[in-house]
């Protein structure tokens, strides 16, 4: 494909913008494919890009029951961070943030990533010494984090209330600067642009209906509404359906389903300078490109998936929302929308090989799977590659849960973002 510059956006001007080529290209099924790959999120697409940029496997699928990036790469609210407590985490996050840094010159695609910052308030003693405590962690680790006074974090945020009498006092407040926001459409459409470019087939509108094994139990393939796929190995990186594709291969994953909900208001001039997150009354508010003001709830408390979720979470969101800055209050919404989060009982990954040889899984991110697309897709492709966990998500298995060595990263993803 064309390199996309400055020079290509002023050729395609003076020619009415008439020779642009596809993005990706949308071939038919191959019978047979080296790896095939459930859900064709950010998370997916990006495996695929690395299994054929880091490991050289280009027969490669990445199969979709609906459209590329329909599902919950294009229903978050792009917020980036890894600031989070455990050392598995950190590990993580950290080389995802790092990806992000130079993902639009690596896929040669703006994917807008803006280190904007990222602020968590602080309301009570609790909140001021657990974010305390995860500063300090993350600075033994290497990873930026700062604490502020209220003060400090009114000059960062100036609509900020830290008057006394708020509803929501504000004691404090943690920030990562190098955290911020990218477009989550155009993560998805960077990854498919290079794996397609690669040689990797992305087939959309086409559900997995089973996985066929062999007689020792191997994969031998996936069944779908546009036929048998053959493979030796799959890779399930489905978000909140990916305990059900799971099953059709007789594997139970320690995964709820829930409602993610998030809502924006109409296009606003720029007056809100980075992501701010609260994690004790559950709300969270970003400025995006376009003036809207993109606002996170946390998740539903009923396990389901559905995509549009309980109007009461919302309702006490926006309640929130409007006593952290009053001067949001006659502030219009223009729509609401939901996802289906994939929850574990510790709040933490699964990245790993499975009981069953050649199926690899991806799940698990809970709120938090946004922020981790290059890197979880980076990890994954090792997995798939190799077929052993990356060093950097070795804590990661699914035996874990066997064992008893949990993550237990609550406090850090306590809302959804």
């Amino acid at each position: 494909m064309r390199k996309y510059s400055v020079f290509a956006i002023a050729r395609e001007a003076m020619r009415a913008h008439k020779g642009w080529e596809a993005q990706w290209t949308s071939p038919e099924p191959r019978s047979s494919y080296d790896v095939v790959i459930v859900g064709a999120g950010g998370h997916g697409l990006g495996a695929a890009y690395y299994l054929a940029k880091e490991h050289g496997l280009t027969n490669v699928a990445v199969i979709e029951k609906g459209w590329l990036g329909g599902g919950n790469t294009g229903r978050n609210t792009t917020i980036i961070r890894s600031n989070y407590l455990y050392e598995e985490s950190m590990d993580i996050y950290e080389h995802s943030l790092k990806l992000w840094e130079g993902l639009s010159q690596e896929l040669n695609y703006n994917v807008m990533y803006s280190p904007r910052g990222v602020m968590m308030l602080s309301h009570n003693t609790h909140d001021m010494q657990s974010f305390k405590r995860h500063i300090n962690a993350n600075r033994l680790y290497g990873i930026d984090n700062e604490w502020l006074t209220p003060e400090q974090a009114k000059a960062f945020v100036p609509v900020l209330d830290i008057s006394k009498t708020a509803r929501y006092p504000i004691n404090g407040a943690a920030l990562q600067r190098r955290g911020g926001t990218a477009r989550h459409d155009a993560v998805a459409w960077g990854y498919a642009r290079a794996a397609s470019d690669r040689g990797v087939h992305i087939i959309q509108n086409c559900e997995v209906t089973g996985i066929r094994r062999g007689a020792n139990g191997e994969v031998t393939g996936v069944e779908t509404t546009r036929g048998f796929i053959g493979t030796k190995k799959i890779g399930v990186s489905a978000a909140g359906h990916s305990s059900v594709v799971m099953e059709m291969a007789g594997v139970r994953v320690p995964l709820h389903s829930n409602p993610l909900q998030a809502l924006v208001s109409e296009p606003l001039k720029p007056i809100f300078p980075c992501v701010v997150m609260s994690n004790t009354v559950h709300a969270y508010i970003s400025q995006s490109d376009k003036g809207e003001l993109v606002i996170g709830a946390g998740t539903d408390q009923y396990n389901s998936y559905s995509q549009t979720g309980g109007l009461q979470i919302i309702t006490h969101t926006l309640d929130a929302i409007c006593e952290l800055f009053p001067i949001f209050r006659r502030v219009k919404m223009m729509r609401q929308w939901g996802g289906i989060t994939d929850n574990t009982p510790d709040r933490s990954p699964i990245q790993g090989v499975t009981p069953v040889p050649g199926l690899f899984v991806n799940c698990g991110w809970g709120t938090g799977g946004f922020k981790a697309t290059p890197g979880s897709a980076n990890l994954f492709a090792h997995l798939i590659a190799k077929g052993e966990p990356h060093r950097l998500a070795a804590g990661l298995t699914l035996d874990r849960f066997r064992t008893g060595r949990l993550i237990d990263e609550a406090a850090a993803a306590a809302v959804a973002h």
